[in-house]
């Protein structure tokens, strides 16, 4: 049984990341030489210099152990949605890759080796970050900084809770006895 397909929307901003005219050319189109634009250095966005640096912020991902692809919009859609939705056709075409999609004030994400939780708290960095260099590279600064471990330490919490609300039930138990254990005696002297 096949997955069925989620319909995607594609905006017509991704065409410029590839040199086309967004009026000229469709969104899909376009989507397609991202996706082999991508296959070179992992990095598909404006030639400007503001993004040289890309192809080493996904070498360094790699050394880190992330299998990175940046796409990168020099406009932003209406709404931030279809940046996880170009992240997402990215991650169909190149599985167990984690992708980064930017625009000026947008970022959209996908990945199947990183929680969605993680995901976000590594757009909320990268859209605020400036240059699309330095978005990346706190995105996988985020993705590779360890985080409190919050379940282990909530569930040690509550059998901790539990175990001093038993023991000190049996502690009162244990002193109501003893108190009418000794009242008897002390009523015979």
């Amino acid at each position: 049984m096949t997955t069925p397909q989620v319909p995607l929307f594609i905006p017509s901003q991704v065409c410029a990341t590839v040199g086309k005219d967004p009026g000229a050319t469709p969104p899909d189109v376009c989507m397609g030489l991202v996706q082999e634009d991508l296959r070179d250095d992992g990095v598909s966005a404006p030639d400007v210099p503001a993004n040289a640096g890309l192809p080493q912020v996904v070498a360094d991902a790699k050394a880190k152990g992330i299998d990175l692809k940046i796409v990168v919009l020099d406009q932003n859609p209406a709404i931030d949605t279809p940046l996880r939705d170009i992240a997402t056709e990215v991650g169909r075409d190149y599985p167990g890759s984690t992708v980064l999609v930017l625009s000026p004030s947008f970022a959209g994400t996908y990945s199947p080796t990183f929680d969605r939780s993680t995901l976000e708290a590594g757009q909320d960095i990268a859209k605020v970050s400036g240059t699309p260099v330095l978005a990346s590279q706190n995105f996988v600064t985020e993705l590779t900084t360890p985080h409190f471990p919050w379940t282990p330490f909530t569930i040690v919490l509550v059998v901790g809770v539990a175990v001093a609300a038993v023991a000190t039930r049996l502690l009162q138990v244990r002193a109501r006895k003893a108190a009418t254990e000794k009242s008897p005696a002390d009523a015979a002297r």
